[in-house]
């Protein structure tokens, strides 16, 4: 969901906070994990539960607009962490991170117990796209959140208990678990950039 990108934020000019550059390791990991990590094997499993999952992926697009917008340059160049992801490599990976979780969906329901292919992120991150603004990466997100919730809203109780399996983790995902995974996903990448508003001027 993040991973270390150095020569990406190099490559990007990249802009450390100065407060940031002397931090301890505990505090360091505190800006990873803002929100605390996934925990292998939470699932949605009552009605009320992915009805709350399902609105929170409806809203997030409009969550992370509402904290990207009207940054400058020097903000969405600025990492979240010392050897984090940038605001802006955030924003675009979530694009590219929602866009293979809607496809997981519809593999998952059409297929039994698909083999889903995982990819580089990092390197998805050190692109050429990266470089370009928020903008297109938020357009993304609106139309594949808009399927997705579509998706979502006509499955039923059976349809969560499908799964798929993720080779890297070597185990099959039921999709009342990846729900819950994506649900985290969103409030995970919104906090960091929430955390990097805050120290370095943006919104306020």
């Amino acid at each position: 969901m993040e991973a270390h990108a150095t020569s990406a934020l190099t490559w990007l000019g990249a802009i450390f906070v100065p407060e940031t550059l002397n931090m301890q390791p505990v505090e360091v990991e505190l800006l990873r994990y803002p929100v605390g990590n996934f925990i292998r094997g939470t699932k949605a499993e009552t009605p009320e539960r992915l009805s709350a999952c399902i609105a929170a992926i409806e809203a997030f697009p409009d969550n992370l607009r509402a904290e990207v917008f009207g940054l400058n340059e020097a903000q969405l160049n600025t990492p979240y962490r010392p050897g984090g992801w940038t605001v802006k490599q955030v924003v675009h990976h979530l694009a590219d991170s929602h866009m293979n979780a809607l496809i997981r969906f519809k593999l998952a329901l059409s297929e039994d117990g698909p083999t889903i292919k995982p990819y580089l992120q990092d390197r998805w991150c050190e692109q050429a796209d990266v470089a370009l603004p928020v903008a297109p990466s938020l357009m993304i997100l609106d139309g594949v959140h808009l399927r997705w919730v579509a998706l979502l809203k006509s499955m039923s109780a059976a349809d969560f208990d499908r799964t798929y399996y993720h080779p890297e983790q070597q185990r099959s995902m039921p999709l009342n678990e990846v729900i819950e995974l994506y649900v985290w996903h969103g409030r995970h990448h919104l906090a960091h950039v929430v955390g990097a508003n805050d120290r370095n001027g943006g919104h306020g």
